[in-house]
Parts: structure tokens; sequence; C-alpha cells
């Protein structure tokens, strides 16, 4: 394990490096992503998603062969029973739970890493590099070593006092454990500059979150949730609830639904409301009690996805969300706790989210309707509820029990008293998607009338008809 006190970089280096970007992701993933831009805005999405021409069939075989997929799906019996009891007569929808800690490195990432390393492999590279704090590092690593490749995983783990956070930690770990490379910076600008600087000096392949690939592989997900849904109900989930921050899990989960012909499946996206906490800033770091599925990341990207280590990423929430609904830190917690005891799973905070979301939403829901959580995470010390909120403590945030509407992100948790108390709050996504679309239009380079291509563009981006775009637009 590799830690850097900070790369001195100039200006002359890092802008050398940023001019070069293009060039380096092309070598290092084989994809111009330029060639499928058009006009000032625009790109084929769908084109750049069939770069590698992987069917369905072919990236099951490829996850099966590495132990990856086919994860059990599992009702929640007791939790189930519990909703029924507080939900107003003929409601209370079943639960259910994609169990996909049952995967190699104990999360969902592993489908994200299977495509990328099987690539890397059958194109000769000799490693692999990604850029991640979170779970895709461990998968990209476990894979990695099944195939007998090189790893290095570049994290952001630090804040400028040296201190980092215990979930972090816990993945450092379980990435050196495969033994991969994990190359440790503190919180800042180096990230990016670090990741293009490493694929160039390697010549390794570029196991990106945001790549066709990495999308690819979860498509298989939603498409066994569709399945098995379809195979022991004789009917596909009424809704999947999708832990939202990159928009990968959405994106991926999504396409899977919709190629299994689950087309009017609701996708509801669940995120942690950390309003006020930057992601990237060194003050508000380490006041963050766990680092995943929050808004810090859910909403700034969905409203520009392409802020990320690809020119176009593959990650497009806003074409497949459906509803997007926000719950607080001490509400995951409180869930986190109800699944170990009532269900015996203990898993950690990102699928916890999505139950957390489900719990509620159930209650709004007929009785005969069907909800999938569609993942779970490993747990381990690091993500255990005791070493977060001790990690919060130590950061001057305070720990109560009482009635989670009082929660301030970064000044307290508050943990529910019951179950009752569970609540969501929905986002705006119309509000969302116009933001994406001023955003778009905001930043072109000549301002200049859009053409027909460019407003289908944005259609399809947004889920919004045509005309809708023209109305917002003019």
């Amino acid at each position: 394990m590799k830690r850097l006190e900070g790369i001195p970089i100039t200006t002359n280096l890092y802008q050398a490096i940023i001019q070069e970007k293009n060039e380096i992701i092309k070598s290092s993933l084989g994809i111009d992503f330029l060639k499928y831009k058009f006009d000032q805005i625009g790109f084929n999405y769908d084109q750049m998603m069939n770069h590698y021409s992987y069917s369905i069939d072919k990236i099951r075989d490829i996850q099966n062969s590495n132990k990856v997929g086919n994860t059990p799906l599992v009702e929640m019996k007791n939790i189930n029973k519990l909703i029924s009891k507080i939900s107003k007569k003929g409601y209370g929808a079943k639960i259910f739970i994609k169990d996909e800690a049952c995967n190699p490195s104990g999360s969902f990432k592993d489908r994200r890493a299977s495509l990328s390393i099987h690539q890397a492999k059958e194109k000769g590279y000799e490693g692999v590099v990604c850029a991640t704090s979170g779970n895709f590092g461990a998968a990209v690593a476990s894979q990695a070593a099944m195939h007998g490749l090189k790893a290095i995983i570049i994290q952001e783990v630090f804040d400028s006092n040296k201190v980092g956070q215990p979930e972090i930690l816990e993945k450092s770990r379980a990435c050196a454990s495969y033994g991969a490379e994990v190359i440790q910076l503190t919180v800042g600008p180096e990230l990016f500059f670090t990741f293009l600087s490493t694929l160039k000096e390697t010549g390794y392949f570029n196991a990106s979150l945001y790549s066709p690939l990495s999308i690819a592989g979860v498509e298989t997900l939603g498409y066994e949730i569709a399945e098995e849904c379809q195979t022991r109900f004789n009917q596909f989930p009424d809704a999947v609830i999708v832990t939202n921050a990159g928009g990968g899990n959405v994106t991926g989960t999504a396409r899977g639904l919709i190629k299994a012909g689950a087309s009017n499946t609701q996708v509801i996206g669940a995120s942690v409301d950390l309003k006020g906490l930057h992601m990237a800033s060194d003050q508000d770091f380490n006041r963050k009690s766990f680092t995943t599925g929050h808004t810090g990341f859910g909403i700034p990207f969905s409203i520009n996805p392409d802020r990320v280590d690809v020119p176009f990423s593959a990650a497009r929430p806003l074409r497949y969300l459906d509803r997007y609904v926000l719950i607080s830190q001490g509400e995951v917690f409180y869930t986190t706790e109800m699944l170990a005891q009532l269900e015996g799973m203990e898993r950690g905070p990102a699928g916890n989210t999505s139950l957390t979301a489900a719990i509620s939403l159930a209650k709004e829901m007929r009785s005969d309707q069907i909800i999938v959580v569609q993942e779970t995470e490993y747990t381990g010390a690091g993500k255990h509820p005791t070493a977060q909120l001790t990690f919060a403590k130590e950061n001057g945030v305070k720990i109560m029990r009482g009635n989670p509407e009082n929660n301030i992100p970064g000044e307290n948790i508050i943990i529910p008293e019951n179950i009752s108390q569970l609540s969501i709050k929905d986002v705006d996504l119309d509000y969302l998607r116009g933001s994406f679309i001023n955003f778009k239009v905001n930043n072109k380079m000549d301002k200049v009338e859009l053409t027909d291509s460019e407003i289908k563009f944005l259609s399809d981006e947004t889920k919004w008809s045509i005309d809708r775009v023209k109305t917002f637009l003019f």
C-alpha cells in the first residue's frame, strides 16, 4: 500500500497531462469517445454502449465463469410482517433483497469490474488502474487476481490532517488483501491527475466506473431480478429501489430490466441526504459518516454526468429514473441494525440505504405488490455502525435518538426510535432535468440554435418529450 502526502503538481505539469487526456483514455480503454460526438452538445449514447458488442448472454457467461452473479433474491419475511402491521389495510408491499454480498468481493461492483478485467485480459494488458474510494476498487482487485493481472487502485482517503474515514480505510484493506497496489491520497485535485499519470506511466487498462463495460456489467443484475420475479411470482417487480451515487447502478440495473421485458417496473433511486456537505471539501470530508450513496454524488452527477474519468459517462441516471427519494444517515443506521436482528443479515450501508427507502415506500403500495432492493454489500470493521458513529462523534457530530426529520447533515445523526419514523423526501426530478439542460446549453462553445438532433439528445437524456424540451428552452 502506498500513501502519497501530496504530489507537487505544477501548472505546466497539470496542463500537459490534461492535454493528453483523450489520447491516454483512448489508449487505455480502446475507445475513441470523440467519434460518438455530434454537433456541439450531443453524443450517440446507444452507439457508444454497443462499442464492445457484448450480448447479455455473453456477459452472463463471462460473469458466471468468474464467480459473479446469480445471487439469491431473498424475502424480508420478518420486516414484511412488521410493515404490514404499520400499514393501512390492503397496503404494505412485500420487500425482497438481491443479496449481492454473495459476489466474490462482496458487492454488486463485481459485475461492474468483471467485463473490464475480461477485456483487459483479452487485449493483453498487464494490469488495470481504477480511481475509486468505494467497493469498486476491491471488485477490480478481486477480478484482476483471478486473471493474474496487476491492479493499482487510487483512492481519496485522508483530509489535510491525515485522518481517514473508517469505511474508506476498510476498503483500502480489502483492495490490498487481493494483492492490489493502493495509492492513498488526500482529498483534492490530485486524484484525476494521479489517475491519468498512472495510466500513462504503466500502459495499463482503464477500469473506469463510467465506461460502457462497467455499466453493461450491471445490466445482468436488472435482468436477473426481472427473470427471477417472473419465474417465482409470475410478475415483474412493481418497483426496484437503487442506491444512487454516480448513476451507474441506476443506469445498468434499469437497462437490464428493460432488456428482460420489465419496462413498466418503476426505477426509484435512493440517496442519503447530505445537503450542505461538499464531497470534495477538506473541511466536510470527514463530517460524512459514511461515503456511499449520498447526495454529494447523486445530485451533481445527475446534472453533469460527464464530470468523470472518461469524456462521456455511460452512467446517465436521468435517462432511467422514475422517482428519486432521500433518507437520513440515522435512518440507515437504524435499518442496518433491524436487518441484522430481524433477518439475521449483517450488511453494509450501501444497500441499506435502499432498504430504508423501500420500507417507507412499501407503506404506500398495495400488499400484492413487490419491491426489490437490488443490492446488498458486505460489511467489515470500518463499515460497521459502531465504527462510523464513533468516528462521527470524534468529528463533533452529535448522535441522538429521536425524530430523524430534525437531522442536520454534518451536525447531528438522529437514529429513529421506531420503524414508523422512517420516511422519505422526494427530489424534484424535473428540476434536475431542467438543470441538466441548462448546464448543457449554457456550456456550449458557440451561442447558436440547437439542431433537431441536439434537441432529440436532450429529450433522450431527460425522459422529457421533444415538445417539452422545446417549451423549456424556448
